[in-house]
């Protein structure tokens, strides 16, 4: 069963390659994804890796939790379950539709 890995502090510069490469080193990676804006597409500075096994991950984690990797100091832990999103309104905004009026929360005012 593959173990889903969080690291964080990535440098800027980072691909997916070498992200997978880094932690080949250590057991077998299933993937290896850093997470980019999707305006700019640089580096958000964060990623995901999926290890093959309970004890590959368990081996990146001893071994690249706290290190330094190109002068930064990486967080590496298991990664959490993604939230479930709320269904957003117009603009992201969260609204909701009162007496046919649309009123908006964020800003505490009605819009028609």
């Amino acid at each position: 069963m593959s173990v889903r890995l969080y690291v964080g502090n990535l440098p800027y510069n980072i691909t997916d390659q070498d992200l997978e490469q880094l932690f080949t080193d250590v057991g077998e990676v299933v993937s290896a994804r850093v997470i980019t804006d999707r305006d700019t597409g640089r580096s958000r500075g964060f990623g995901f890796v999926e290890m093959a096994d309970q004890q590959s991950a368990d081996a990146a984690i001893r071994e690249y939790d706290g290190k330094l990797y190109q002068n930064r100091e990486l967080t590496v832990n298991v990664a959490r379950p993604q939230a479930e999103r709320g269904e957003r309104g117009e603009g992201g905004r969260r609204s909701r539709e009162v007496g046919g009026m649309r009123e908006d929360r964020r800003r505490g005012r009605d819009r028609r």
